[in-house]
């Protein structure tokens, strides 16, 4: 088979045969095993839990659906799931539904193939064009999904409109021979939904008026909200029925994992603008802001935590950066701890908050989550400043603790040179000697980590801290008590 051939008859000498989609899929499934190449390149973390499950359903013929909650990758999977077909396929050329020139099912294909015989001329289509994806709103209709009688090409051609030829044809049967996805399932109407319990089972579609029923070759595949069941509809249960294989997704389990999603989507390099260095802390801390509003009682887990929360977060933080750079005139710059509170824009927006939250606000609750996140990595590089150890009874912050007793005070606008920032932390007392103590950084990095420890000592109550518009100070608790900590119990925050 070379692509060159152009009619029926020459693709009959070329020994081309026709398979089923899901024959197709399964056997390019096995061949990309075999290979060992990367089934779905880019998708992080399901490497043992949701990626195997894919390749099961494949590998059986099932049609499948995603089930999860919002920014678990669910619809960029299912649309990889095109690379499993092959790279170009015949079809009787000016079909609508891609007919097989072995087994039309069109009356257009049909009457051609009894017409030219032989020399019926054919195309090749590429892969691309064999996938369709349709995302579920009240307004879709049978007609969008699977066709109805077109009046208007009734009129124009002349016909009655029981003429098969007068149908228009939905989406589904124009991806015959092919992947139809419908994404958000439960948002499809009840009644729209029964309309697809024939090509889930019988594997035809009828069109009204019409007694004919015309079989289709097509594998089907969803992906669905569980809160969705609930909130906004449900999937009805002989479509549920029909579903061969479920398959649940999930956010990332482990910080690595995490960590490397979020570098592989967000946009950080910007090649025409200033250099910024990401410290792995504060990657850490971002990341555990997802961690832990997936577990706040201020959040609604229902609606989940969505990883693009933290995309949007780490490009916001970089933003914050950037802008301080320009303004210095500096090409190169280190994320602060600044710079973190500037992504709460992008939590505000993507968090539901239940009613304890909302009374809260919903910058007081993303300002909670962000220092529990900086609390939690902090503990993973330092020791707990609510833990005194036996050896030293004054404890390892005492210095830090002592420089601010006496009066002095850190005060850090968020457009700080980089020269002046260091100078700042470079005054206080035993700062600098605890950083070096427990961490193996770049000189640029010591300073984002001497950021750090004062802001976690906030964050466990042993230095107040007040934030203004463009400044935050930090200075002895007699001075501040507890900052922008209110609103929240202090246990939340000595808590890792």
């Amino acid at each position: 088979m070379t692509k060159k051939e152009t009619t029926f008859g020459q693709l009959k000498e070329s020994g081309w045969k026709s398979v089923s989609i899901k024959e197709e899929m399964r056997r390019n499934l096995i061949r990309k095993m075999k290979n060992k190449e990367a089934l779905f390149p880019g998708i992080l973390g399901y490497e043992k839990t949701v990626i195997p499950q894919i390749q099961n359903a494949i590998l059986a013929k099932h049609d499948l659906i995603l089930l999860g909650l919002r920014g678990q990758a669910k619809t960029r999977i299912l649309r990889m799931l095109v690379q499993l077909l092959d790279e170009y396929m015949p079809i009787v050329k000016g079909s609508e539904v891609n007919d097989d020139p072995f087994q039309p099912v069109s009356k257009y294909a049909k009457d051609l193939l009894d017409e030219e015989g032989d020399e019926t001329p054919i195309e090749w289509i590429h892969r691309s064009r064999r996938y369709g994806e349709k995302l579920a709103t009240p307004d879709t209709t049978v007609a969008d999904l699977i066709g109805d009688l077109d009046p208007i090409k009734a009129a124009s051609r002349k016909l009655a409109l029981a003429n098969e030829e007068v149908i228009n044809f939905g989406l589904i049967p124009r991806t015959n021979r092919g992947i139809f996805v419908i994404n958000e399932l439960p948002d499809l109407q009840p009644r729209i939904q029964v309309a697809l319990l024939n090509i889930m089972q019988e594997r035809d579609i009828q069109i009204r008026g019409f007694n004919i029923r015309i079989p289709l070759d097509v594998s089907m595949a969803f992906s669905a909200n569980p809160e969705d069941y609930t909130n906004r509809g449900n999937i009805i249960t002989p479509l549920k029925d029909r579903i061969d294989s479920q398959i649940i997704t999930h956010y990332p389990r482990e910080m690595d994992v995490a960590v490397e999603i979020t570098k592989q989507e967000s946009w950080t390099d910007r090649e025409d603008g200033v250099k910024v260095n990401i410290p792995d802390s504060y990657r850490m801390i971002l990341e555990n802001v997802a961690f832990e509003a997936r577990n706040s009682e201020y959040i609604d887990q229902k609606s989940g935590v969505s990883t693009r929360m933290t995309i949007t977060a780490m490009e916001q933080i970089i933003s914050a950066a950037e802008r301080r750079a320009v303004s210095n005139d500096e090409s190169e710059v280190t994320l602060r701890i600044t710079d973190l509170y500037a992504m709460i824009p992008a939590l505000t927006g993507k968090l539901e908050l239940v009613y304890e939250g909302e009374q809260e606000g919903a910058t007081n609750v993303a300002k909670h989550i962000i220092g529990k996140a900086v609390n939690k990595t902090f503990k993973s590089y330092f020791p707990d400043p609510q833990r005194r150890s036996e050896s030293e009874e004054e404890g390892e912050y005492q210095d830090i603790l002592d420089w601010f007793a006496k009066g002095n005070s850190l005060e850090i606008p968020d457009l700080l040179s980089t020269t002046g920032y260091k100078n700042r932390l470079d005054q206080i007392t035993g700062l600098s000697q605890i950083v070096k103590k427990y961490a193996n950084d770049s000189d640029d990095n010591i300073y984002a980590l001497m950021d750090l420890v004062i802001e976690a000592l906030h964050q466990n109550s042993k230095l107040g801290k007040e934030d203004t518009d463009e400044t935050r100070t930090y200075s002895d608790m007699l001075g501040s008590m507890l900052g922008g900590m209110t609103g929240f119990d202090d246990e939340d925050y000595g808590e890792g």
